[in-house]
């Protein structure tokens, strides 16, 4: 369904692989019950070894894209939560001034996206 699990709002000059397992290990410690990740092939190497030294964690790695059109159904969840997210007028811009204002309005806009699934 593409629900938001945890979110990490970082400087632009943090690589996501880096600041990737942040947001992994707190999505881990509220969902006990994770046993795996899903990232394209821009996470292999550092996300994939620290996800499993220091979580426990494997990373299952999408292949990569070949030409031509094709579902990726793991991939799908995540690219549709990035585009409902930029529905929201706020935070389509970089308006926001600190990280935690930001990642609050993301978590806001997401409720905002289930409310309307339950009409």
């Amino acid at each position: 369904m593409g629900n938001i699990l945890a979110v990490n709002v970082h400087a632009a000059n943090i690589h996501d692989t880096i600041a990737g397992i942040h947001v992994f290990s707190l999505a881990c410690w509220k969902y006990r019950t994770i046993v795996a990740g899903n990232g394209d092939a821009g996470y292999r190497g550092t996300f994939v070894d620290l996800a499993k030294e220091l979580l426990g964690r494997r990373i299952d790695i999408s292949e990569k894209i070949t030409p031509g059109w094709e579902i990726l159904p793991k991939r799908w969840a995540v690219e549709r939560t990035f585009s409902w997210i930029n529905h929201s007028r706020r935070l389509s811009k970089d308006y926001e001034i600190t990280t935690d204002s930001e990642e609050n309005y993301i978590y806001i806009s997401h409720m905002h996206t289930l409310l309307r699934r339950l009409i």
